[in-house]
């Protein structure tokens, strides 16, 4: 049974491209053997990510995530059974934020930052949708 989980979290160290680099590298390489896809979008201090895989693997992921020293808050958006996968052909994409249109959060959002805690789970997945569909993805692997 394949699920699809979306969670945020606050980051207890500032984050920077090199540490998120080094942070997709470990993922990806852990995910082909679990089975898991999505993406990850990132700020200077919070993580917003959708994983999808099997209800165990993605389970026993997030509990990972939870029980990491480098997350803090987190939070649970949405979860989900479903029947395909959206990001299937990513073992992790990565948003570029570099292209973000503070317009396109504000059709989501209050404000034109990202902040996935001030809104709603199916608006996070609905702004992750129009970024991927809006070429801000800066890889897919």
């Amino acid at each position: 049974m394949l699920v699809r989980l979306l969670y945020a979290s606050r980051s207890s160290q500032s984050i920077t491209a090199e540490s998120v680099d080094a942070l997709l590298s470990q993922c990806r390489k852990n995910n082909v053997t679990s089975g898991i896809t999505g993406v990850l979008c990132f700020t200077e201090n919070c993580y917003l990510q959708v994983i999808e895989g099997g209800r165990s693997a993605v389970n026993e992921l997030y509990n990972h995530i939870v029980s990491d020293p480098r997350h803090t808050a987190v939070t649970v958006l949405h979860y989900e059974e479903v029947h395909q996968r959206q990001y299937g052909g990513w073992t992790m994409g990565r948003v570029n934020l570099e292209k973000l249109n503070p317009a396109l959060v504000l059709k989501y959002s209050e404000k034109p930052t990202l902040d996935p805690f001030s809104v709603s789970g199916h608006v996070s997945l609905a702004l992750l949708q129009d970024l991927v569909s809006n070429a801000a993805i800066a890889s897919r692997e």
